[in-house]
């Protein structure tokens, strides 16, 4: 074969190799893009617990500040992209670990020995170029325990909010 009949092939190789070689590249980003975003999720379930061991109880700030790690508000978390404080579910446990009904209530606040983060239900986006099929992955529940502490009343007995 001469030059003349392989005009071309150099190019439709590098066509194929470049496909393969830019989505390995693009799939090794995303795995650290995803390890990222599975320690951010903990971090929030973490954040979440802390908050509602010294925050009064069933306070709605406690989601968004685990959430958003500020007291502005803001529409979506500059940590975790589509992450909102609907992910982030907060109960108050008795000492057998069981939830407690109405935690507010003073005969059930005397109840409560742990607070409980979880954070559910977030898909994860997936941005690999030519992989077709596979938008999201659902990552895990996330979970963190931390025994009560002052639950939003401190020792002179006033309520003070998150």
């Amino acid at each position: 074969m001469n030059n003349r009949q392989q005009n071309g092939t150099t190019t439709v190789e590098f066509a194929i190799v470049a496909v393969i070689v830019l989505t390995m590249i693009f799939g090794v980003l995303e795995i650290g893009r995803g390890y990222y975003v599975y320690s951010m999720l903990d971090d929030v379930a973490r954040r979440g617990a802390r908050l509602a061991a010294v925050c009064p109880v069933g306070d709605p700030a406690i989601p968004r500040l685990a959430v958003y790690n500020s007291s502005a508000d803001a529409s979506e978390s500059k940590l975790v992209k589509g992450l909102t404080p609907g992910h982030v579910i907060i109960d108050y446990l008795d000492a057998g670990s069981g939830i407690v009904a109405a935690p507010a209530l003073p005969e059930n606040f005397v109840q409560i020995r742990y607070v409980r983060a979880r954070v559910i239900a977030y898909s994860h986006p997936i941005v690999v170029p030519f992989v077709m099929g596979v938008t999201s992955i659902l990552m895990p529940q996330f979970e963190s325990i931390l025994p009560r502490e002052s639950l939003g009343i401190p020792r002179d007995g006033a309520i003070r909010p998150c």
